[in-house]
């Protein structure tokens, strides 16, 4: 009998698929995201509201062929368990976002209490983006849906620029923080803003840390339920340039 060498056994234990020891799972403060890639890609996806569902199936149908890495929360909720309290997890992107969402949700912390939950967050937050955020010239995808009355018209007076396209459905709609994809996307039959200064007012959002560090990002937004919409518009992005 003769002995394997290490690169045969790593290839039979897949199935000749040799990268099985890639990590399948990311964390930030206790908070999983599972890891779903396909192919090789500067493309990055993000699910990050467990409560959205609509995004998340389309988002897993969208790999079946196209390649790119997904980071999917594991959490059915909309909110994250954080040292006892709650946030909210597209509110954890900087220290004074987090504190805000921290204590709107957890009113009866003590000060001592948002301050471990804040510490918490800024040992583990760069570790995470280092992972989830694309290569120079890459492009991070975050699908979202919206039931709570949010739209567009929300994001309307804290942008850069806008093209209301299809007024007529507001909750739908993309946020860009390249102006050259606002450029491309102004050109579609879809509502998008331009996010790309950097706000006085730091809500914490992936958006507005992706804008602070010139990384170019997305974020789809559809009503719930919604998954056509979903699915047209991520099909329309997924051709943008390199």
């Amino acid at each position: 009998m003769t002995l394997l060498t290490r690169r045969e056994f790593l290839a039979a234990g897949l199935g000749g698929f040799p990268f099985f020891w890639r990590k399948r799972s990311l964390a930030l403060a206790g908070m999983r995201f599972r890891i779903v890639r396909r192919g090789r890609s500067d493309r990055r996806y993000l699910w990050i509201h467990g409560d959205e569902r609509t995004a998340r199936d389309v988002l897993l149908e969208h790999l079946k062929t196209a390649r790119g890495t997904a980071y999917l929360t594991t959490s059915l909720e909309r909110t994250f368990p954080l040292l006892g309290g709650r946030i909210d997890p597209n509110r954890m992107f900087s220290r004074a976002g987090a504190a805000k969402n921290l204590r709107a949700l957890n009113p009866q912390w003590t000060a001592a209490q948002l301050d471990a939950a804040l510490n918490r967050l800024d040992r583990d937050r760069e570790r995470f983006l280092r992972a989830i955020l694309p290569p120079p010239g890459g492009l991070l995808i975050a699908l979202h849906n919206n039931a709570r009355g949010y739209s567009v018209r929300d994001e309307v007076p804290i942008s850069d620029r806008v093209s209301l396209a299809d007024p007529d459905h507001p909750n739908n709609f993309m946020l860009v923080t390249d102006p050259a994809d606002f450029e491309r996307l102004a050109r579609s039959s879809f509502n998008v803003v331009l996010q790309n200064t950097a706000p006085i007012d730091d809500d914490g959002s992936l958006s507005r840390l992706a804008a602070r560090r010139g990384v170019r990002y997305l974020n789809i937004e559809t009503r719930l339920g919604d998954a056509k919409s979903q699915r047209e518009i991520l099909k329309f992005v997924t051709e943008l340039p390199r």
